[in-house]
């Protein structure tokens, strides 16, 4: 396992901006990233829509492909579940700079896709397929296939990888433990104690009654939770597609899998543990945590160490998004990766 911590930020960025600018250095380079020829998907901006077959009948989702790298092409699986891929719109500030190729895309049940009201299709083993029949659909190739998954995307990302990690080149796993256990544990022992003692009971009261629809609720829960562990900014701050993904969810969806609370997971994921199964995982992987984050640091480092080929990286700012808290390091770390995957240092 390798680090990245708070100490290496500024080698990190230089690094990662050397290599932007060797990505990028030419306008030959500038003019192969943009090429569409013998894109089907040039006509409607790169966007398309992917038919999926599932138990329960053939339905459709979104995608939009952003840039032409033949060696990297990256899939962005969204958290939630029931979240979309627009709180991962900043990743257009950073990717196409780089030179990377990169793929939005909404699951199954969220806003721009189709959306059934099916309670069997919100079960991992069929999220994993979904995935893997969009892979094909797109022609990503073990030769140049990564996958970065975000909180649920985390989840989705190592249970595609622990069953199709032969058709992956390299696995981002930002924010997210192995083990809802251990993340419940976490919320219970660690964040909850953060939280002054009189907003604490009045939160849990309202769990208790499961008063969720209490306008009171996402009154305390707004500065003590989300300003402090999900996005380390006043909300009125918070950026446009985070606001807009937030607005989109699908809570049918994500309270059927996480549940309804927001201090710990107690719907279908309940149980989702797979930490002894980490050490099968050969792919090259990169795990990200932040000092603030719902998930605990100390556990995703230690995943970074659990699978036979891990980098850990660090963000000391950041809460559970921490794509906006630590931005300019975040993005250095997940390119800086993704290089050293693709030159084969990892």
């Amino acid at each position: 396992m390798s680090s990245i911590s708070s100490f290496g930020r500024l080698a990190v960025i230089t690094s990662a901006a050397l290599l932007l600018l060797q990505s990028c250095g030419s306008s030959a380079d500038h003019a192969a990233y943009h090429d569409n020829t013998g894109r089907t998907d040039a006509w409607s901006g790169g966007e398309r829509i992917i038919s999926i077959s599932t138990p329960k009948g053939e339905f459709k989702v979104w995608t939009k492909r952003v840039g032409n790298n033949p060696d990297i092409k990256v899939l962005l699986l969204h958290g939630g579940p029931g979240l979309t891929h627009e709180y991962l719109l900043a990743f257009d500030s950073f990717f196409p700079g780089a030179g990377i190729e990169y793929y939005h895309y909404d699951q199954l049940g969220s806003f721009g896709s189709d959306q059934p009201d099916d309670d069997d299709l919100w079960t991992i083993p069929r999220f994993v397929e979904e995935v893997e029949q969009v892979r094909q659909a797109l022609g990503l190739t073990q030769d140049n296939f990564y996958i970065y998954g975000s909180s649920w995307g985390g989840i989705l990302g190592m249970e595609y990888a622990l069953k199709y990690q032969h058709n992956l080149k390299g696995l981002i796993i930002s924010n997210m433990m192995a083990s809802i256990p251990d993340y419940n544990r976490y919320a219970d022992e660690v964040l909850a104690e953060r939280i002054a003692p009189q907003a604490l009971a009045e939160l849990r009261a309202i769990e208790a009654a499961e008063d969720f629809d209490n306008p009171r609720y996402m009154e305390l829960l707004i500065p003590e939770h989300y300003e402090r562990h999900v996005l380390r900014k006043p909300f009125a701050e918070w950026p446009v597609p985070v606001l807009r993904s937030f607005d989109h969810i699908n809570p049918k969806v994500y309270v059927l899998m996480q549940g309804p609370s927001e201090f710990g997971a107690s719907g279908r994921l309940l149980n989702w543990d797979i930490k002894d199964q980490l050490h099968n995982l050969s792919v090259p992987i990169l795990t990200i945590g932040g000092a603030w984050d719902t998930m605990d640091p100390a556990h995703m480092e230690w995943m970074a160490g659990e699978v036979q080929n891990g980098r850990y990286l660090h963000c000391p700012n950041s809460g559970h998004l921490a794509m906006y808290d630590d931005q300019e390091l975040y993005m250095a770390g997940v390119i800086q990766f993704i290089r050293d995957v693709d030159s084969g240092k990892m």
